[in-house]
Order: C-alpha cells, then sequence, then structure tokens
C-alpha cells in the first residue's frame, strides 16, 4: 500500500510540476554546469567525486532524514526534468521514480540506475532474523538495493557515473577522468584493507541487533552474518525469540561486538550487549549522513574508513 501511495502521488505531482519545468528549464539551460540530481548520499557523493566543480549536484532525501520514508516534492519532480543526468538506486525504495521516467524527455535528461552498474543479488533472510512482511507479490523476485555498500560496486558505479558525464559533456573528459581515477584509487586501497582485517581476523562472522543492508559488503569478504530484521525491514521491535538467538550466537562464538546501524535508536544492540557485554558499535551503511556532517563535507570514503576500524574489533 505505501508503495502504491508514492507512485501515485509521483504521478499526480507531474503535471503541475511539468508546467513550472518549462519556466525553469531556460534557466538551468543558460548555466555554465551540468546539473545533476541524486536520490541519496551515495550517488550524490560518487557524483561530486567525478564531477568536481564542474556540476551543480542536487540531493533529494535530506541530510538526517529516514530514506526508506522519503516521498517527492513537486519541486523535485521539477528538478529531476530540469537536470542533465539523474542518479537513482533502483530496488523498493525507488518505486516512486517509474512514473517519472516515463515523461521525462530523454533528450535533455539522461538517467542512471545504480543496480545496472553491478551484479545484483537477491534479497534473503539468515536464521534468526524476523520474517519481513511483504507488501508485492510473493512470486515476484526482489533484488537487495543497498548495492553501495560493496566498495567494488562503488568503483564500478562511480566509473559508470564518469561514462555518463563524458556523454554529457564530452569537453570535459579529461577532467572527469582524473577525478574518477583518483576516487577509485582511494576506494582500491580500502578495499585491499578490508580484505587485510578479514585475513587477519579471528572470526568471519558479525552480528547486528538492527536491520541489515550489507549483503554486498559481506559478500565481498566471505563473511557471515547474522542480524535481527532484512536491509529494509519496517519493523523497530524484534522479537524475543530473536534477540535470544542474537544473545546465543554471541555467546557461542565469544564475538566481542554487537552492531547498531546509523540512525537507530539501538534499543535491541542494548538488550544482546547487556545480556552477553559484548560492546556496541555503529556500522555505517552510508544510506545517509546527518546535516552537520553534509555540511562539514563527509564522504563515503570518510564512512568506510570509520567502518573499517569498527570491523577489525569485531573480528578480533
Amino acid at each position: 500500500m505505501k508503495k502504491n501511495t508514492k507512485i501515485l502521488l509521483a504521478l499526480a505531482i507531474i503535471l503541475f510540476s511539468g508546467i513550472i519545468a518549462v519556466i525553469n528549464l531556460s534557466n538551468n539551460k543558460n548555466s555554465q554546469k551540468i546539473s545533476i540530481v541524486t536520490t541519496n548520499f551515495p550517488a550524490y557523493d560518487f557524483a561530486r567525486a567525478v564531477a568536481g566543480d564542474k556540476a551543480d549536484i542536487k540531493i533529494l532525501i535530506k541530510p538526517g532524514t529516514e530514506t526508506h520514508d522519503f516521498e517527492p516534492t513537486p519541486n523535485d519532480i521539477i528538478d529531476i526534468k530540469n537536470s542533465d543526468l539523474f542518479i537513482y538506486t533502483g530496488g523498493e525504495s525507488d518505486e516512486w521514480i517509474k512514473g517519472i521516467l516515463d515523461n521525462i524527455d530523454t533528450n535533455k535528461t539522461k538517467f542512471f540506475k545504480m543496480m545496472d552498474a553491478v551484479n545484483v543479488a537477491e534479497e534473503e533472510t539468515v536464521d534468526g532474523m524476523e520474517e519481513e512482511q511483504k507488501h508485492h507479490n510473493d512470486e515476484e523476485i526482489e533484488y537487495d538495493e543497498h548495492v553501495w555498500t560493496s566498495i567494488k560496486n562503488a568503483t564500478k558505479i562511480t566509473n559508470r557515473i564518469k561514462d555518463e558525464l563524458i556523454i554529457i559533456f564530452p569537453k570535459d573528459k579529461q577532467v572527469f577522468e582524473e577525478n574518477t581515477q583518483k576516487y577509485t584509487s582511494r576506494l582500491t586501497k580500502l578495499d585491499a584493507e578490508f580484505q587485510d582485517v578479514v585475513n587477519r581476523g579471528s572470526r568471519k562472522t558479525i552480528i547486528f541487533g538492527d536491520r541489515f543492508p550489507l549483503r554486498y559488503f559481506v559478500d565481498d569478504y566471505g563473511l557471515d552474518y547474522f542480524a535481527a530484521f532484512p536491509g529494509c525491514s519496517e519493523q523497530t521491535e524484534a522479537s524475543s525469540n530473536t534477540i535470544a538467538f542474537l544473545v546465543e550466537k554471541i555467546k557461542q562464538e565469544n564475538i566481542p561486538v554487537i552492531f547498531k546501524i546509523e540512525m537507530s535508536s539501538g534499543d535491541i544492540a542494548e538488550t544482546i550487549a547487556n545480556e552477553t557485554n559484548a560492546k556496541v558499535l555503529t556500522f555505517n551503511t552510508a544510506h545517509n549522513i546527518s546535516a552537520n556532517d553534509f555540511k562539514n563535507g563527509r564522504t563515503y570514503v570518510d564512512i568506510m574508513e570509520e567502518n573499517l576500524k569498527a570491523l577489525e574489533e569485531a573480528l578480533r
């Protein structure tokens, strides 16, 4: 129902946005910079790294807000239709975009879905995890949309953004290529550092007393995981069975850390920690960042460097 509401809302405001879009279009065309609109923080940061000062970049999901509750405003639709490049993830959280893309002039606006740049994995439910309440056809295959949590995927996505920008602004090809090479070199180094931490670790299992949108991350490094909820779950309270399962896992394997994710209350992780003496740490999934961090220019690389330290402690 929630998904359908978002789609209907997007369709309802397209007519309104189209009128204003015509007014704003001439202003955009006079700009010397590329106009990029992105849905979430990872897309914003990858585009910023490639484009540098050659683009004006807008992020639709405001810093500090919950990404799964996003609904576009009329101005958001206008900005998308007036942009040169629209970057979004794909997946269940972006269902509202479908109706908009059907009404975009692709001669003016290019759009890029990050899930198209990588090999996607089906969503999964592991032992002990609360079952997600499905709101769609049970026979429909649902793919995990959190593709950016893999540093290898982040590298592929960044290169694809570079390719898209070169098509739009070929005169700045060298700038985009140099920026991309610099950024992806940092990603490659960071990926190697994560692999080294995993190789040196005394265990291969991590525990999350929270949602788990890190399927692509753990697949990269051959890690096992247990968590309270799937990545896009709307649930916030875990059953006693789920908590007991995670407590037992920590005790059995003497796991020193129980993770929560950013912008989470951490209540479940704290409950588990009280039963096990495990330390609660935050593993940032880069869905979004705080308004203050955004203002201060925090990057995806910054986030993953902090995660590297947290993972090292968890695998000791």
